[in-house]
């Protein structure tokens, strides 16, 4: 490939870099972007966009077994994994091939390789077959997302101990898994694993599972999921793991006591490390903090003219919070004004289980701990006509408020479909909508919304349906 000159080069095409480059290229900005794996990122191939369809398969294998509550009736209900896990992975490249198209359309080149920085202004990009070449550029943004962390002990050998990548295309389901971590990716595969029949353990560190969602959704989490017949083991970690013929034998601590588990997989959900090395960081002199690259307010770092976004600066670790961020400082180097900085506390967080859970803004511990003054509402999903019409009555909304001036200060959901219903609150909260103007707000019947109306009628006393 013959050396070019651009105004961006992006490194990385997830939902921050791709995104980002669509934005740059409107803007009338000559853009590229260096990719070594598939179009989409991790999220599009082996994250975000092919576990939703693994989780929907699942969703409708256990609605199956309850068609009697519909009135209906079939025999002999199976699941063949190896199709289910080929839609998946068939989901996934119909949307990497759409980003194909989207940067076509955009007219933005796209370089097969790895990319990294070789000085003020320049990219140098290796091919896999060791070609060598270098971009010229007046901007680049690092997009280079992040991997599942390893601790010691439970270092992935891609047979018994398993990340998500492994997990998402399973030959068969095993009879027994452990998964170590309850926080979103952990908790959905033991949703996952357990529908298709799996003994699931889950393993958490911390007093409760979902430690990041308010402790009324991780407490009524925690009773679903006992229901559905999943294991919880919170306050406890994994000791050693030994690996066998038959699976694993993991020693649990818990408190003061030990314990041994066997299981055929382990499932370590642990968390995520940046993707900072082999970038020339050092040499640039960005500065890395706990594997994640340190930016200010407007997604710069320090070295003029680069810019990081996504799971590479650091929380909340989200695809949507990534291609806010890539648009932002698109936006940024290409000298717009009145921009305004991402409040991360208005971006929604949704966990795809069973049930659902999704969240935006503060709990209610934390609200009190920044010193706000704050009246709760809720609403349970068995008091709303269209979750009784749906077969879906588990769960709740809450609303947390600031009694002084009535701002939304977060919201909390559990149940069905709640990923989508959140999205509601995300808008108020970002229009800084007041409890008054909630309240003034029109929900169509019959919906599950309405519920979001009555958990803010509830926390001015106000609850009509309860």
């Amino acid at each position: 490939m013959a050396d070019k000159t651009y105004d961006l080069v992006l490194i990385g095409s997830g939902p921050g870099g791709y995104v980002a480059a669509i934005r740059a290229s409107q803007l009338g900005l000559r853009t590229a972007i260096v990719e070594r794996d598939d179009l989409g990122g991790i999220c599009l191939n082996w994250g975000c966009i092919p576990t939703k369809a693994l989780l929907r398969s699942a969703e409708i294998y256990e609605t199956l077994h309850r068609l009697d509550e519909f009135g209906l009736k079939a025999e002999k209900v199976e699941f063949d994994i190896e199709a289910v896990v080929a839609r998946s992975r068939k989901v996934a490249a119909q949307l990497s091939n759409g980003v194909k198209f989207l940067m076509k359309k955009n007219k933005i080149d796209v370089i097969q390789g790895t990319g990294r920085l070789a000085g003020a202004g320049r990219v140098s990009v290796e091919s896999k077959d060791g070609e060598k070449s270098e971009l010229t550029t007046k901007n680049i943004i690092l997009a280079t997302g992040a991997r599942a962390r390893t601790i010691p002990g439970l270092e992935p050998d891609g047979e018994r101990i398993w990340t998500y990548r492994e997990a998402m295309a399973p030959k068969t389901i095993p009879k027994s898994l452990i998964v170590v971590g309850s926080g979103a990716i952990g908790i959905e595969f033991a949703s996952f694993y357990r529908a298709f029949g799996a003994e699931v353990t889950v393993i958490e560190m911390l007093d409760r599972i979902l430690p990041v969602e308010d402790e009324e959704i991780s407490k009524e989490a925690a009773r679903a999921f006992k229901k559905r017949g999943i294991r919880l083991l919170t306050g406890a970690s994994v000791e050693k793991v030994e690996k066998n013929k038959s699976g694993v034998i993991a020693t649990v601590k818990a408190g003061s006591k030990i314990e041994t588990i066997e299981a055929e997989i382990v499932i370590s959900a642990v968390g995520i490390v940046g993707n900072v090395e082999n970038l020339g960081l050092e040499e640039a002199g960005i500065k890395v903090e706990k594997t994640h690259v340190v930016v200010n307010e407007w997604l710069e770092t320090g070295v003029k003219g680069v810019y990081a976004i996504g799971d590479l600066v650091g929380p909340p670790w989200l695809a949507h919070k990534a291609s806010h961020e890539g648009v932002l400082a698109a936006e940024r180097l290409a000298g717009l004004k009145g921009l305004h900085p991402i409040d991360t506390t208005k971006i929604p967080g949704c966990t795809y289980s069973t049930p659902q859970i999704a969240s935006v803004g503060l709990t209610e511990a934390k609200a009190k701990e920044q010193g706000h003054d704050v009246k709760v509402g809720r609403f349970p999903f068995r008091a709303n006509g269209k979750a009784i019409a749906l077969g879906e009555i588990e769960g709740f909304v809450k609303t947390v408020f600031d009694i002084k001036t009535g701002e939304l200060l977060g919201a909390h959901m559990i149940g069905a479909e709640v990923t989508e219903l959140i999205q509601g609150f995300g808008i108020a909260r970002t229009l800084e909508a007041t409890e008054a103007d909630l309240i003034h707000a029109v929900f169509p019947h019959p919906t599950l919304s309405e519920m979001m109306g009555e958990a803010v009628l509830d926390a001015e006393g106000r609850v009509l349906h309860t």
